[in-house]
């Protein structure tokens, strides 16, 4: 089993910069990739960027695109998610995800870290 603990949330003005990350612990070399995901208030959970854990290819959702950046520290088991240029918009809950089990399938999640970003 993997373990996520997720941290680094905060408050942060529009426009600036924040990193969150994302700390794996257990089995984790059965990794396929991890994911960002955020919930705002009052919506649904939604995609915000995957990593694969060995070639590091990289996707995004489109309203990140250019300004958020996923990365990841084998070394550390570790998965960063560096934001820029942020917006309102993008206050959530932000969670961490791993494929652990089958490529493209989130079977573990982190309990989650609060960014708000202030107008």
């Amino acid at each position: 089993q993997v373990q996520l603990v997720e941290s680094g949330g905060g408050l942060v003005q529009a426009g600036g910069s924040l990193r969150v990350s994302c700390a794996a612990s257990g089995r984790t070399a059965s990794t396929y990739a991890m994911g960002w995901f955020r919930q705002a208030p009052g919506k649904e959970r939604e995609f915000v960027a995957v990593i694969n854990w060995n070639s590091g290819t990289t996707y995004y959702t489109a309203s990140v695109k250019g300004r958020f950046t996923i990365s990841r520290d084998n070394a550390k088991n570790t998965v960063y998610l560096q934001m820029n240029r942020l917006e309102p918009e993008d206050t959530a809950v932000y969670y961490c995800a791993a494929q652990t089990r089958a490529l493209g399938q989130y079977d573990t999640w982190g309990q989650g870290t609060l960014v708000t970003v202030s107008s």
